[in-house]
């Protein structure tokens, strides 16, 4: 990403240069495409000097079809290949009923306990605290041996605040998300924008304890209508960022247990929340494990929300345990997902806004909407160290420039992805950070009769931001999880590598 200087005229900041990974290829085909016309062509000829031209015309053909189902690509950027698996993979997974959950004493899951489902099930969850005595989650994820810790953050927003401070918030965030790909063991990032109506319990319980008890009847009246009265249609936004360390230190390294895991963040958690706190996010404290059991709970069953914040405004906070936090039962669809209370309905994002863009193109997306009863939007970094980022970089210029010139008449895009290319590779060169990221976007509705207006609701949103979001197909569930502070890393789950998917 690029940072474009202000004007004379003092125009505000924009930002852009965002550049999707490429690779090198004849007539517009990405590698494995280039492969397979080399390869198909070659195989005909072969075919035709020991048979007939008949079979190799026959030959070319089937080759042209495959290679046809692999360059045609619809406008999110997925081939007719890759949709076909996706379709494959999600009647498979019906077959089986993979798609279909049930917990608790009644349910199949094994103990007879609510555990979370699909990715996070294997997940365990322990407690440390950190070099300012502070409490904090600490996740563990044994399939891809990955540490998590959630911190919790209220954000000062951009109201009544001066374009100056919001630029600088900006360059902070900027600089932090650099930092982290010095950070040993560092493998992703995630920030989840929740909102979600206000109960009006937090408002109650403040308002009570200010009371005096010698203040006249009308403004005790006065403040208990405000109390009645405020939350009716309110809402309230959260923040969680996750970072996400492997266990070993670097490739190869000896991979550690969460004891050494848990001493080491433990040292390491109270730099990483100051750098938070100049980004704008206010205040920045690691979820306990009580905290971070309550923020999935709601989640998978938003019914319990109410309970929760009366329970801790009474001052007594349930008790919840990493293994009953799931749901009872759920149901993924072809693009909806099912669970417990309600109904939620997740996007990717497929294509970053073009061209420049200011810093508030996210303001609408990430504000409640009367809708959704539930939105969380949550943004998935993958910083990368200067060691592996010069040579992608580079490796971007080449691959650009070759497609550039293998055309006769290279067009506007072909253009514009060579210039973005050598203007990273420039930034890199002086200094800039890389990262890879996402976003992904859940709504969720109490009511399945809501579901069409909330898919409207994303979509309008989605056009304001400038982004091109497609529904997540035949994995609602991994994505649902993958859009809450677990810092479950998606490529790391896949069983076919993320670069040949990139090349499909």
């Amino acid at each position: 990403m690029t940072m474009t200087s202000e004007t004379a005229t003092g125009a505000p900041r924009s930002y852009g240069n965002w550049t999707k990974p490429t690779t090198a290829g004849l007539l517009g085909l990405s590698a494995l495409g280039t492969g397979i016309l080399f390869t198909g062509a070659g195989f005909a000829v072969v075919v035709t000097m020991v048979s007939n031209i008949g079979n190799g015309v026959i030959t070319g053909l089937i080759f042209g079809l495959f290679l046809l189902t692999v360059a045609a690509k619809d406008k999110h950027g997925r081939s007719l290949l890759s949709r076909a698996a996706t379709r494959a993979g999600w009647m498979f997974t019906k077959s089986k009923g993979a798609h279909l959950y049930r917990s608790g004493p009644l349910g199949r899951a094994e103990w007879g306990t609510a555990q979370l489902p699909g990715l996070a099930a294997g997940s365990r969850l322990t407690e440390w605290r950190d070099s300012y005595n502070r409490p904090f989650a600490l996740v563990h994820v044994p399939s891809t041996s990955h540490y998590t810790v959630v911190i919790g953050t209220e954000p000062d927003g951009a109201a009544l605040v001066d374009r100056e401070q919001v630029d600088a918030w900006v360059a902070e965030w900027g600089m932090w998300l650099a930092g982290l790909g010095n950070e040993p063991g560092i493998e992703a990032v995630s920030v989840t924008i929740e909102t979600a109506p206000d109960s009006g319990t937090r408002l109650r319980r403040e308002v009570a304890s200010r009371i005096d008890d010698d203040a006249p009847a009308f403004a005790k009246q006065l403040l208990e209508n405000l109390v009645d009265q405020y939350p009716a249609g309110s809402a309230t936004i959260r923040a969680y960022v996750a970072l996400t360390f492997n266990a070993a230190s670097r490739v190869g390294g000896r991979k550690r247990s969460a004891e050494d895991m848990g001493r080491e963040l433990a040292s390491r958690l109270p730099g990483l929340t100051q750098g938070l706190t100049a980004t704008g996010a206010g205040t920045a404290r690691p979820l306990t494990a009580q905290q971070l059991c309550e923020v999935i709970r709601v989640a998978y069953d938003p019914a319990a929300a109410r309970l929760i914040d009366e329970a801790n405004a009474a001052g007594e906070p349930p008790e919840l345990y990493w293994p009953e936090i799931g749901p009872t039962a759920h149901q993924a669809g072809w693009d909806t997902y099912r669970h417990d209370s309600a109904l939620s309905v997740t996007w990717m994002m497929s294509g970053a806004p073009r061209g420049n863009v200011p810093s508030s193109i996210l303001s609408r997306l990430l504000a409640p909407h009367r809708d959704i009863a539930r939105k969380r939007v949550t943004l998935l970094y993958r910083p990368i160290d200067a060691a592996k980022a010069a040579a992608i970089v580079e490796a971007d210029v080449r691959a650009s420039s070759f497609n550039l010139a293998s055309s006769d008449k290279p067009t506007a895009r072909n253009l514009t992805s060579a210039r973005a290319a050598v203007a990273t590779a420039a930034e890199e060169a002086a200094g800039a950070g890389l990262v890879q990221f996402g976003m992904l976007v859940t709504a969720t509705v109490l009511d399945a009769s809501q579901e069409a207006d909330a898919k409207a609701a994303i979509d309008n949103l989605s056009a304001t931001a400038r982004l091109r979001l497609r529904l997540v197909h035949g994995s609602q569930d991994s994505a649902f999880a993958a859009a809450l502070p677990l810092g479950l890393v998606l490529p790391k789950h896949l069983q076919v590598p993320n670069e040949v998917r990139e090349q499909l």
